[in-house]
């Protein structure tokens, strides 16, 4: 058996100068912006990458890839330690990633320019990490929340300006009832209500919340629990009171009463519909005030579906989570497993001590 020779066919490099490092040092870092951006990512997730690699390259003054775990043991040991822990957590995640794109890409070229082996100063000794535990925010019970819709409902028959306010409680309305995200309900278009599909009519949310930065998840959300009804009629005698085209190309489901420089109607803030839910429950519900936001009416809407009959994988599907574990963090029912133990155990010690009692007498 003969040995091949493998040759590089790579050209190699050599340093002119700490000029020539610099503009390589810039080279990697656009790739690897552009590499990102081939990934899906949003703009807003790369931007907040490279922020803090820059936040770690400040600090350690000479190229990333020069790093070592003694380096980064400083920097999160002392110089992070004070911080929050998803501070650390995040610029730790950041720097790992870029190292693992140093590696994959450029460690050869590297390694033939400076003589250092790229490898990631972070192991499973020195990792930040953040436990982070999602709020848990327990909502109003049906009866509480539909007595905030019926006095929603009663004022705006005398209310000074009726469409705005309208138009608020109907995308209240509609995240209590299918969870949409508010940021989902204000990026609808009228065509984005397609009556034509399913047995309801379905909603196309084209900005459906992406993990991890990966960019808008597009999903059809049923008009199941009334919300087709809460609709219609606001498409029929609401929604011309904001503009008077409902063919018009990106026409938003919700208007805002600003216009845009063609004349039409923009599309609502998010800003504004949680304005209109903290004034609607602070004014109908007073007890929850200050309590119920948009997030809460997605708790609402998935805890009473469950508690309609519901399976956790269609709620899933309808919120548009990506695991199943979310979700469950979303349902809130009244579980009295542990009362029902206690009680159940309580009544078997009982009837124990009867039967004894009982067997002594006889």
């Amino acid at each position: 058996m003969s040995l091949a020779v493998v040759r590089d066919l790579r050209g190699h490099r050599e340093l002119v100068g700490p000029e020539e490092l610099a503009g390589f040092e810039t080279d990697v870092l656009a790739g690897f912006v552009l590499a990102r951006a081939s990934a899906g990512l949003l703009d807003s997730s790369i931007q907040a990458d490279v922020a803090r690699l820059e936040h770690v390259r400040s600090w350690f003054g000479r190229p990333l890839w020069e790093m070592e775990p003694a380096d980064a043991d400083a920097y999160f040991g002392r110089v992070l330690r004070s911080s929050p822990k998803t501070t650390r957590a995040s610029r730790a995640s950041s720097l790992s990633v870029f190292f693992e794109y140093l590696e994959l890409r450029h460690k050869i070229e590297i390694h033939q320019l400076t003589g250092r082996v790229v490898e990631c100063p972070l192991d499973e000794l020195n990792r930040p990490r953040a436990v982070t535990t999602a709020s848990l925010r327990i909502p109003p019970t049906e009866p509480e929340l539909e007595a905030l819709f019926a006095g929603w409902r009663e004022e705006l028959a005398g209310c000074r300006k009726f469409a705005p306010m309208a138009r608020d409680f109907a995308a209240s309305r509609l995240m209590s009832k299918v969870g949409l995200r508010v940021n989902e309900a204000r990026c609808l278009d009228l065509a984005d209500v397609r009556w034509d599909l399913g047995r309801f009519g379905e909603l196309h949310v084209r900005w459906g919340k992406g993990s991890r930065g990966s960019g808008p998840r597009e999903r059809l959300v049923p008009l199941i629990n009334g919300a087709d009804q809460i609709l219609r009629w606001f498409i029929e005698d609401v929604w011309g009171q904001f503009d008077d085209d409902h063919l018009r190309p990106g026409a938003p489901l919700f208007p805002s009463e600003r216009k845009n420089l063609d004349g039409s109607c923009a599309r609502v803030g998010d800003d504004a519909l949680r304005r209109g839910l903290v004034r609607a429950t602070a004014t109908h519900l007073p007890t929850w005030a200050g309590k119920v936001t948009p997030h809460v009416l997605r708790h609402f809407c998935a805890s009473q579906l469950y508690l309609s009959g519901l399976d956790l994988l269609a709620v899933q599907e309808l919120l548009g989570h990506s695991w199943i574990l979310t979700t469950m963090r979303y349902v809130h029912v009244h579980r009295t497993r542990i009362e029902d133990a206690w009680v159940a155990g309580n009544q078997r010690a009982a009837d124990r001590l009867n039967g004894l009692q009982e067997g002594t007498l006889s």
